[in-house]
């Protein structure tokens, strides 16, 4: 996406004109009279030093990247419900809780369209080998219940879902 964005940053660049740039003079009209030769022209003033890299986005967020792990249905994926297969889903939750307790798991949930892409997880973790680790040990990848698809993320830094209040 950043690529996607520089380029098109790049194109309006090029392609937009600019108070600093002329645009490219005009053809001349064809006329019987012979040309003058050409004014000389004063070289261009020096382009302006570039910005320094910003540290946050355009709307002000400091940004960092997370890695995003895509559920789909495994090999193994059955919709019969077995004690085999509570025992997996109950380990599969119980692994999403100690990731999340540990900081490394901060957004995790299923999708409720009931299609082969199942649910997601976002890790914030140092690198995307770091993350399929952490996937790897999830026993319903184990089992092939699940695959997972992982993509690094780069978004608004920060972001968490607060856990809940202790209840009375």
């Amino acid at each position: 996406m950043r690529s996607m964005v520089f380029a098109l940053a790049v194109s309006v660049l090029v392609l937009a004109p600019s108070p600093l740039t002329s645009a490219a003079p005009a053809p001349p009209a064809p006329s019987a009279a012979p040309a003058k030769p050409a004014a000389p022209v004063a070289p261009a003033a020096p382009a302006p030093a570039a910005p320094a890299a910003p540290t946050a986005n355009p709307m002000g967020y400091e940004m960092t990247t997370y890695y995003v792990g895509l559920l789909y249905r495994g090999p193994s994926w059955s919709a019969e419900d077995t004690p085999e297969r509570r025992r997996i889903q109950e380990g599969h939750l119980a692994n999403i809780k100690r990731l999340a307790d540990e900081g490394k798991l901060i957004l995790a949930g299923p999708f409720s369209d009931d299609g082969d892409l199942r649910g997601m997880f976002v890790f914030l973790v140092g690198s995307l080998e770091e993350a399929k680790a952490l996937v790897d040990t999830d026993p319903a990848v184990q089992a092939g219940r699940l695959r997972v698809e992982l993509h690094p993320w780069f978004s608004a830094k920060g972001i968490n879902v607060p856990k809940p209040a202790p209840k009375p």
